[in-house]
């Protein structure tokens, strides 16, 4: 039976996580009726008011600038669709791949990147702002949904592929998910590759969307050796393909190149190391699952390519630029009355700052502008700065 739910259809490897043998959740619960409870975790996920805001989310384009552009929630489908490819494919766990794919950007800002800097710019005094400590700040404390606890309540496998770095500092404050930064261990198999998929999914993504809105080119793009190999068999394949359908054909043996890679690589890096279980993965030096060396070069390659041509390139900024201000704006509006804030923010900064002072009632503000969707920022953004807009 494998460790996912009652209904199996291939075996879990010795190392993969099983969650009849989970370390647990925060909160003791009853076990699940007809499901495991990875997939549990999944299912809390996906019916999470963060998830559901991560359909306004921007990728790389903010959300109105078109309807087709990647958002978080669909970057976040992509990613378990990849990663649950190479979890069958090593005998992993499959559904805590997905729970942790599906989970690892729901502490993301508006705004994508931009927001995010502008916001640990903003939090700097107050302990600095990073998305992935909000995804785990999101799931543990601020999803309001069940009676017996705070959060989600997920298991400490998910928690740990949630959180993939993190200073010795904030680990020392996390307690049992912080533990292996301070010991220097690996998380689980599933989370290296949540990981690692995130990475596939965006790079290969963003060529998508850069093409589509017309800041690069595929031709351009034909200087990346990753990009030129797949280009040159699509054109030898099908010489008279053009358009979106040699974009789309060429970007999907791409993203098949770097999946068949991982897999093959991490493959024979598992049957050198031999782990036994996954606690002697987390003892490991180094992340097992991985692309050969040569893959990982050209991979490299593509995100040079993409962060010169594509998210230096003057639209991007420009748009980059404006909502660095909204961000940052919008923060030192509630800090300086948090009554502006809706009543239950207002009343979580209130009390926070009463109970541990600035740095509590700093960390309830950038809550609420980090759950805040591209559109919703703009507009309160708006409501708070533009005269003629009303309140």
């Amino acid at each position: 039976m494998r460790g996912d739910g009652p209904v199996s259809d291939a075996p879990l490897a010795a190392y993969a996580a099983d969650d009849r043998r989970s370390r647990g959740r925060r909160y003791a619960e009853p076990p699940p009726q007809y499901r495991g409870e990875f997939q549990r975790d999944r299912d809390r996920i996906i019916h999470s008011n963060a998830f559901r805001r991560l359909a306004y989310k921007t990728q790389v384009f903010v959300n109105h600038e078109g309807d087709l552009y990647r958002t978080r929630v669909t970057h976040s489908i992509e990613v378990a669709q990849i990663a649950r490819t190479i979890a069958r494919a090593l005998a992993l766990n499959e559904t805590l791949t997905e729970a942790i794919s599906l989970a690892h950007d729901l502490g993301h800002t508006p705004f994508g990147h931009a927001g995010q800097d502008a916001l640990n710019a903003c939090m700097r005094e107050h302990g600095g702002f990073e998305h992935n400590l909000q995804s785990l700040r999101t799931v543990d404390e601020l999803e309001e949904r069940y009676a017996g606890f705070p959060g989600l309540n997920l298991t400490f496998e998910c928690r740990e592929g949630i959180l993939k770095h993190c200073s010795p500092a904030r680990a020392r404050e996390l307690g049992d998910v912080g533990e292996r930064f301070l010991q220097r261990h690996q998380p689980g198999l599933e989370a290296q590759l949540a990981n690692l998929a995130d990475e596939i999914a965006y790079n290969n993504h963003d060529v998508d969307d850069g093409i589509r809105a017309g800041l690069i080119g595929l031709e351009q793009l034909a200087e990346v050796p990753l990009v030129q190999r797949q280009l040159q068999e699509v054109r030898h394949l099908y010489p008279d393909l053009g358009g979106r359908r040699r974009v789309h054909e060429t970007v999907r043996r791409m993203i098949n190149a770097l999946v068949v890679d991982v897999i093959q690589s991490s493959a024979e890096r598992l049957r050198a190391a031999q782990p036994a279980d996954i606690d002697a993965v987390r003892r490991q030096e180094r992340p097992l699952v991985g692309m050969s060396e040569a893959m990982q070069s050209q991979h490299l390659q593509l995100k040079r390519f993409l962060q010169e041509h594509l998210y230096r390139h003057q639209r991007v900024l420009r748009m980059t630029i404006k909502a660095g201000r909204v961000v940052t704006e919008l923060f030192g509006a509630f800090m300086q009355d948090i009554r502006l804030m809706p009543e239950e923010y207002y009343e979580a900064a209130r009390r926070a700052e009463e109970r541990a002072g600035a740095s509590a009632r700093a960390r309830c503000v950038s809550d609420y502008v980090a759950g805040m969707t591209d559109r919703y920022a703009i507009l309160e953004h708006a409501r708070l700065f533009d005269p003629a807009e009303r309140t």
